[in-house]
């Protein structure tokens, strides 16, 4: 079947299993770690690479209509989606509303390497995305957030400097920066730009992710193990229906809005994914009170490592089969 080959190819592919070999050794109670510097500086080149690489791509499709309607949807569901979260959790969790706006925000906003995860494994299957997607990643970053801090009944009101505080992590954060004004230079410089820097984002690209998925693997357990008995039934439930739930939405309207099958299936990864950069940095500001133990171990430790195992190869063979 090709779904059970292309989900084992996924799950051996050496980035996804440096996740399970940092995993592992976190639950063996190993010494191992990676120094935050380290850590931050392979998240910005991650990123500087899926920017650039989507600017010079995106530069040789050319804007057309899938990247509009891409964009116009990955936004939509960005702001739109907290709003259900919020009312769902609400009603079915015991938290208090600055964690319950900040899981709402985990769950709108998307993850850089569930993206770069998803783009490698449609790449794999012959299924590649348009480079501009890594345009629409970008702009699924901010919405949500903003959406929580108006759920947090203005959050920040009557405190200028600390409204302004909160825009700036938001707008000019270091994520939204490296995404996109590495896409802006890549659109800009194209074929001779990745003439110049090939080896720096290609094949160099792989084995950043293998190490910084073996950080992610380390950190996702150890998260689990420290804030495991704060993830209640409910939280747990949560964090592995809402991301089918919107990956779901996300795949009827790119179905509906005619996406290419690439595209489809990226949007569709990207609406099941959680942050876990942007939005704890985010909240960090605009709810200090929030339970970090909640809302980053829920996306870190559950949906991601769901996403890694499961749900990139579903949301792939879905798009396939819609578009069949």
């Amino acid at each position: 079947m090709p779904e059970l080959s292309a989900s084992l190819a996924l799950l051996t592919s050496p980035a996804i299993l440096f996740f399970f070999v940092g995993a592992a050794a976190a639950f063996a109670r190993s010494d191992l770690a990676i120094p935050e510097s380290v850590s931050k500086a392979l998240s910005l080149y991650l990123m500087l690479c899926i920017g650039f690489k989507g600017g010079v791509e995106a530069r040789a499709a050319g804007l057309n209509g899938d990247f509009l309607a891409a964009g116009a949807i990955g936004v939509g569901l960005s702001a739109l989606m907290p709003l259900l979260a919020f009312i769902i959790l609400k009603r079915v969790s015991r938290l208090d509303r600055p964690t319950v706006c900040a899981l709402a925000a985990t769950y709108g906003s998307v993850s850089v390497v569930t993206f770069a995860a998803g783009q490698q494994h449609l790449a794999a299957v012959g299924l590649a995305p348009g480079g501009y997607m890594a345009a629409v990643l970008a702009l699924m970053e901010t919405p949500a957030i903003l959406t929580a801090l108006i759920l947090m009944n203005g959050a920040g009101r009557g405190e200028p400097g600390r409204r302004r505080t909160i825009l700036k992590e938001v707008f000019v954060g270091a994520a939204t920066v490296m995404l996109l004004g590495s896409f802006l230079v890549g659109l800009v410089s194209g074929q001779a730009g990745m003439a110049k820097l090939e080896i720096f984002v290609g094949p160099l690209f792989q084995g950043a992710l293998c190490f910084f998925l073996l950080d992610i693997g380390l950190i996702a357990a150890r998260r689990l193990m420290e804030g495991g008995r704060r993830l209640t039934p409910a939280v747990i439930g949560f964090a592995v229906a809402f991301p089918l739930f919107s990956a779901s939405v996300a795949l009827g309207l790119a179905h509906l809005a005619g996406l290419g099958v690439g595209n489809a299936a990226l949007l569709t990864i990207l609406a099941g994914s959680a942050s876990y950069i942007a939005v704890p940095a985010a909240m960090r500001i605009a709810a200090p009170t929030a339970d970090a133990g909640v809302f980053v171990t829920a996306s870190l430790a559950v949906t991601f490592p769901f996403n890694l195992t499961v749900g990139i190869a579903l949301y792939t063979a879905a798009a396939a089969w819609l578009w069949r």
